[in-house]
């Protein structure tokens, strides 16, 4: 996760305590800064990129550019999805924060007290495990499993996350929960896993369920985008800038480590799950009942670390206490920037996993920012 972004937060210094330019309801796709996220696309030889600038109200300003696939004539739709990958995870924390507001866990509670009957977790450093060091990343859980095998594990989700548990229970020479900070995808998979649990019903469920359509979001899904051998989503591209060999929902990271990131959608929808975190820690937030809930899901865990729930929190002249968060599955890239105390977030996604793909985010942020706040 990068956390530097020099030429962002050079630009954004000078207009911290400027006023939000005043936008229309209707005026989503900004046609003055859409052809300068054009050329940010052909500088970086991307095949497609898209951008928005959300407030404490949603959706301000969107843009995109370029086409679904490389080498192709269909160009990228307002209301096409892009890949999140782990910007996922500040969307799995929250919906562990209304599990915790909700009363069916706690933040401290273990994997022992939720799985008490897995024989392979009894008596496991691991067990003691909580749901606040599995989003930390403090879980001693190394990044990945082998996530191919999980797979024949079971034909449900639940059950391949029940094999994700108990390897991880077998797995040696663990570091003890709190020891070590790990990032790792393998905890976000059990902390999605503990939901399971506590509200019998798989994770994809209760993400529908109790996450989106709460907040609006209509066109959410899991895996990779678009049907198989059509373009009718933006293709996956491979580091090389090349078109993957093949499309579709299977071209992704295993369904059972989703809690970290698979989730997909488009920005109009993404900007819904942002401005609820720009409106919770004010006191207008849908999901959770108190904003103190919210500034927990901002605040690091540990003292000396910046890791919080699926968020970077980074002290920044510009904005304050700012959150930030990058996603990639390889063949997309995306990331959001967040100022809970200015009132305003950038984000911004495109469907290459080159290394000029970052670069290219940065830069696009940087654009819709300048673009909607005023000088």
């Amino acid at each position: 996760m990068p956390t530097t972004r020099r030429r962002w937060i050079a630009m954004t210094a000078s207009a911290s305590t400027l006023p939000l330019a005043r936008l229309g309801a209707a005026d989503l796709v900004n046609a003055v800064w859409q052809p300068k996220l054009e050329a940010i696309r052909a500088k970086h030889d991307l095949p497609a990129i898209g951008a928005a600038f959300v407030t404490v109200e949603g959706l301000q300003s969107a843009a995109v550019a370029g086409v679904r696939k490389k080498g192709g004539k269909i160009d990228v739709k307002l209301d096409d999805c892009w890949h999140l990958g782990s910007n996922t995870k500040a969307m799995t924390s929250t919906l562990a924060a209304i599990a915790v507001d909700e009363g069916k866990v706690k933040w401290d509670s273990t994997l022992g007290d939720v799985f008490p009957n897995n024989k392979d977790l009894k008596g496991k450093p691991l067990a003691k495990a909580t749901l606040t060091q599995l989003l930390s990343h403090w879980s001693g859980l190394p990044a990945n499993a082998i996530w191919g095998l999980l797979a024949l594990s079971g034909s449900d989700m639940i059950s391949q996350r029940e094999a994700a548990l108990t390897l991880a229970a077998r797995t040696p020479d663990l570091p003890a929960p709190g020891e070590k900070h790990l990032y790792s995808n393998w905890g976000y998979a059990l902390a999605g896993h503990m939901l399971e649990e506590v509200w019998n019903a798989p994770w994809e469920e209760l993400m529908q369920k109790r996450l989106f359509k709460p907040l609006g979001i209509k066109d959410a899904g899991f895996g990779g985008l678009g049907t198989p051998g059509k373009v009718d989503q933006p293709w996956p591209h491979v580091e090389d800038g090349k078109p993957a060999n093949m499309n579709g929902p299977d071209m992704d990271n295993s369904p059972v480590v989703g809690p970290a990131g698979t989730v997909h959608m488009p920005l109009s929808d993404w900007a819904k799950f942002i401005a609820e975190h720009l409106a919770g820690p004010v006191g207008k937030g849908k999901l959770l009942k108190t904003k103190e809930a919210y500034q927990h899901l901002h605040k690091p865990t540990q003292a000396g670390e910046n890791y919080a729930f699926g968020w970077i929190a980074l002290e920044r002249g510009w904005g304050g206490h700012v959150l930030s968060h990058n996603g990639s599955n390889t063949m997309n890239h995306s990331v959001a920037w967040v100022a809970p105390e200015k009132g305003y977030a950038m984000i911004a996604c495109t469907n290459s996993g080159q290394a000029s793909g970052p670069r290219a985010l940065d830069d696009a942020v940087t654009l819709a920012v300048s673009e909607n706040v005023k000088k």
